[in-house]
């Protein structure tokens, strides 16, 4: 039953862990889409009104949030906030792609940046759980646990057939000595 819990999340486990290993052979472009507009009055007033030495734990204003989700889709509602005297930054992470908003506090002007890195950047981002959230997080660290509990199954099986199949202890110490001389001799 263990096995089949971890029969997908080994498969791409494994097809992330050879992307991973090869990722300056894997040739990617990523794709840059750079938006600007400009920040309408009454946004400008609202942004005005938050103090110039505002800190990061000061969130962006509702209805600027609002606007910056109708305007460029993104969502900014709940992400921290970085503010100076000149702009309002919010940097937006995601999993195989990057990105960040910017409010020039003085003459409104708002640049969105988003960049893609495509499909293996993003599968790679899922392996490393990098900008994938919460629910990502837990699920990949049950996964971790679902994976122990197969090995160690597996483990408890090889001690039962042992004594049918001589080769099983020898194959299991390869298993160790293998990837640790690899280690000792190979690795510096």
């Amino acid at each position: 039953m263990s096995s089949a819990i971890c029969l997908i999340g080994m498969l791409l486990f494994a097809a992330t862990g050879i992307t991973l290993n090869h990722a300056a052979s894997i040739e990617s472009a990523p794709v840059t889409v750079t938006q600007e507009r400009d920040l309408p009055a009454e946004l400008a007033e609202i942004l005005a009104a938050v103090p110039q030495d505002a800190k990061a734990d000061v969130p962006v204003p509702e209805k600027l949030a609002d606007w910056l989700s109708a305007e460029f889709d993104i969502g900014v509602a709940g992400r921290p906030a970085e503010w100076s005297e000149e702009e309002l930054y919010v940097a937006l992470p995601r999993a195989g792609g990057d990105g960040w908003v910017s409010v020039d506090r003085a003459s409104g002007a708002v640049v969105h940046e988003d960049t893609d890195r495509g499909w293996i950047a993003w599968l790679n981002d899922l392996h490393k759980g990098r900008d994938t959230g919460t629910a990502w997080s837990w699920f990949i660290d049950i996964f971790a646990v679902a994976c122990i509990v197969f090995s160690l199954t597996g483990f408890l099986l090889l001690q039962l057939h042992a004594k049918k199949r001589r080769s099983t202890w020898p194959i299991v110490s390869a298993g160790v000595i293998i990837p640790l001389l690899l280690i000792i001799l190979f690795m510096h």
